[in-house]
C-alpha cells in the first residue's frame, strides 16, 4: 500500500474566538533549550545564507541563529561572540576534522551554549558517534542532532543524547536530493511523526514558502522552524550582490551544491539566483506581526494556543 502524506501547501488552519484587542498583545516568544527567543523561526545554517555577521545581528535582535560548518573557525567565532554578552551557536559535521574543531574548543577553554549536528541524514553510526563524543566533553552544550525523517529515526537520536532534533530531508528549495535519489517526505507528515516519537523539542526543516507555513509547522508540534530562501536575498544575508540587465540578485545554493563543496562530487544541490531585497528589518517586523496574526486567529495570546488548532487537508 502506497501511504499519502501531506505537506504545508496540503493544509489550512481552521480560525478559532480571537480573544484579543489587538494582535500586538500575543506573544511570539519561545522557550529553546536554556534560552528564550523573540521568534521560533530562524535562517538555515547555510553558507549562502548566515554569515558571521548575519549570525551576530540575530543575536542582537533576541532571535536564534545557527552558524554553518564550512570553513569557520569555530574557536574565533564562540570567543567573539562569549566575549560580546551574545551566545554562541555553531554547526559541526562528523569526520574528523569535526573532532579536531572540538579538540580545539576543548583546549581554549570554550564551550558555545548550542551546537548543531549537521549532515544530511543524521540516522548513521557516524552520528551515533559524534553526539555521543559532544555530550562527553560539552555536556552544557545544548546539542542539536540533524537531519531526520522519520520517527524511528528521531528516537534514536534522542536515546544517543541530542536534546533537540532537526526533522525535514530534501524539503528545502535548492535541495535536489529528492530529485538525484528518490528519497523525500513531506513535512506535515515528518514533522508530526517526529514530535510524535520523542520528547525533545523538534525543528522543522525546510519547505517553508509562505509566512503561514511557519504556523503550519506549529501546529503539527515543532518547537522551531528553520527556514533558508525565507531569510536569503537581503543586506544582511550572506553572499554578494550579483546585477544582471540592472537587476540585482544574490546567489543562493545548496550546502549539498558544487558551489558549497568546491567540486562535482555527490552533489545533492543547486544554486539559483534571489531577488535582492534590501535591509532584513523588514522582514523580521513582518515574520512577527504575522504570527501574531496567527496566534490570534488560534483563539490565544501565546504560541501555546497554535497546539489546539484544527489543520483540514484541502483538495486539489
Amino acid at each position: 500500500m502506497i501511504k499519502t502524506e501531506l505537506n504545508y501547501g496540503d493544509v489550512y488552519l481552521v480560525p478559532k474566538k480571537t480573544v484579543v484587542d489587538s494582535r500586538k498583545e500575543c506573544d511570539t516568544s519561545v522557550q529553546f533549550g536554556p534560552r528564550r527567543f523573540a521568534m521560533p523561526v530562524y535562517p538555515s545554517n547555510m553558507k549562502s545564507v548566515v554569515s558571521a555577521e548575519t549570525c551576530e545581528l540575530f543575536a542582537r535582535e533576541g532571535w536564534f541563529y545557527t552558524l554553518h560548518r564550512f570553513n569557520v573557525d569555530a574557536v574565533a567565532f564562540t570567543r567573539y561572540m562569549q566575549e560580546q554578552g551574545l551566545f554562541a551557536s555553531i554547526s559541526v559535521g562528523v569526520n574528523d576534522d569535526t573532532y579536531e574543531q572540538l579538540d580545539a574548543l576543548k583546549a581554549a577553554g570554550l564551550s558555545p551554549e548550542y551546537m548543531t549536528l549537521d549532515i544530511a541524514n543524521a540516522w548513521c553510526v557516524k552520528a551515533e558517534r559524534m553526539i555521543k563524543h559532544i555530550k562527553q566533553h560539552f555536556p552544557d552544550t545544548f546539542l542539536i542532532g540533524g537531519n531526520v525523517a522519520t520517527a524511528e529515526a528521531a528516537r534514536d537520536l534522542e536515546a544517543w543524547g541530542c536534546d533537540a532534533i532537526k526533522a525535514g530531508i530534501a524539503g528545502g528549495r535548492v535541495c535536489i536530493t529528492k530529485n538525484k535519489t528518490g528519497f523525500h517526505r513531506p513535512m506535515v507528515s515528518t514533522v508530526r511523526d517526529c514530535v510524535a516519537a520523542v520528547k525533545i523539542p523538534v525543528i522543522a526543516d525546510g519547505g517553508i514558502v509562505e509566512h503561514g507555513d511557519i504556523a503550519k509547522a506549529l501546529v503539527c508540534g515543532a518547537t522551531m522552524v528553520m527556514a533558508g530562501s525565507l531569510f536569503a536575498g537581503y543586506d544582511e544575508s550572506a553572499g554578494d550582490i550579483v546585477e544582471i540587465a540592472g537587476k540585482h540578485y544574490k546567489e543562493y545554493f545548496g550546502s549539498a551544491s558544487q558551489f558549497n563543496k568546491g567540486a562535482y562530487v555527490n552533489v545533492e544541490g543547486k544554486k539559483i539566483l534571489v531577488e535582492y531585497k534590501g535591509s532584513m528589518g523588514k522582514l523580521l517586523r513582518e515574520l512577527q506581526e504575522d504570527l501574531q496574526s496567527s496566534v490570534s486567529y488560534a483563539g490565544g495570546t501565546t504560541l501555546a494556543a497554535l497546539r489546539e488548532v484544527e489543520m483540514i487537508q484541502v483538495y486539489r
